[in-house]
């Protein structure tokens, strides 16, 4: 019987083929994105509550709720976390 090896990876997107540095980047991004949507659902806000908070209109909070992490840089996302206070 064959040995299979597994290979381990140290995120998600190192796992999907992306380069070292672009994978941190996209957990990176990842990791911000979940910040804000917690921030969302704490604050029990509507998106159009959280684009006021945020600094951004209220189809990027459409976005960000449906996981468009390409539509994000990490400046972006920093900027929205700032906006709301952290």
């Amino acid at each position: 019987m064959p040995r299979h090896h597994l290979k381990y990876y140290d995120n998600v997107w190192e796992a999907g083929g992306y380069p070292p540095a672009e994978a941190a980047n996209m957990q990176m991004r990842s990791r911000l994105m979940m910040a804000l949507e917690d921030i969302i659902e704490e604050r029990g806000l509507t998106q159009k509550d959280a684009a006021a908070l945020f600094g951004v209109s209220q189809p990027r909070v459409s976005d960000l709720a449906r996981g468009q992490i390409e539509k994000f840089s990490l400046d972006a996302l920093v900027k929205m976390l700032h906006q709301a206070g952290y």
